[in-house]
């Protein structure tokens, strides 16, 4: 149970980390005044993240995040298609082996979802979920006769990381927090980071201008305290996750960004 809860971290790290489109469903008939829009330009279609998943000085896995546009509308609204996979590598593959994909339909103009599909064999544990979101409505469907009263424009469990992205952080203090409102099984659930101030890091052999995060997590289950899980994104226009760092009960995992291309921004590099 430990090692599969392990897996589980550095998986749901990455989403920070298939329909074709003929199966997506119209769930809002019409555009409504209630439908939110956001400014903001941290991501477009075409882009892609990659990254390494470590468990100490063992390569655990890869993961990546891609971006794509979807030819139809939902409610006349156009939407992104992003796809989440994670697998383990090497001997994690013999001894625990993982298949995991997340796919949200996300609003271009509002970042929240239409629907989210969640794919995941862990070790032989498999869950598949399909929830449908009327965010006119303010409710979810989880795609077995059940339907859940939500607050407005509600995020699943991949949507919520690039609804993060979009909020403006240039006057955040250290230590506030964030609450991100999500459905995740079956439940309305708020994640909630915490906002630590900037450092430099390097991440992958370059040093990058970064923005640190805690994720306020529940004491006493995966991880002893929040300050033993870490997150820095890009201190930059896309925002985007560069290293996430937590210790668990058994050790420690990291993922790290190994490749990325078509951002919407330049990257905060620092030069030599």
């Amino acid at each position: 149970m430990k090692t599969r809860n392990l897996i589980l971290a550095a998986v749901a790290t990455v989403a920070f980390f298939s329909f074709t489109q003929q199966d997506i469903p119209i769930l809002e008939t019409e555009v409504t005044p209630t439908l939110r829009n956001i400014n903001h330009n941290a991501f477009i279609a075409g882009e892609k993240l990659e990254y390494r998943l470590q468990y100490g000085i063992i390569n655990a896995g890869t993961a990546k995040l891609e971006v794509k546009k979807l030819t139809q509308k939902i409610a006349g609204r156009e939407v992104y298609h992003i796809v989440g996979s994670g697998k383990t590598k090497g001997a994690f593959d013999w001894f625990f082996k993982v298949r995991d994909t997340y796919e949200t339909f996300l609003d271009v103009d509002g970042v929240f979802p239409w629907m989210f599909k969640r794919d995941v064999n862990e070790g032989g544990y498999r869950i598949k979920q399909t929830y449908k979101f009327a965010q006119a409505k303010n409710k979810v469907d989880n795609g077995e006769g059940k339907s859940f009263d939500t607050p407005h424009g509600i995020q699943d469990m991949l949507s919520a990381f690039y609804y993060a992205r979009s909020i403006d952080y240039s006057k955040a203090k250290t230590g506030e927090i964030f609450t991100i409102w999500s459905f995740v099984d079956d439940e309305v659930w708020p994640l909630r980071i915490k906002y630590m101030g900037k450092e430099t890091i390097k991440v992958s052999g370059k040093k990058i201008k970064a923005l640190k995060f805690h994720p306020v997590v529940q004491e006493g289950r995966l991880f002893k305290d929040e300050t033993d899980v870490a997150v820095w994104i890009s201190d930059d226009g896309n925002k985007i996750p560069l290293l996430a760092q937590g210790k668990v009960m058994v050790g420690s995992v990291k993922m790290e960004l190994t490749k990325y291309s078509g951002l919407a921004n330049p990257v905060s590099l620092v030069k030599k």
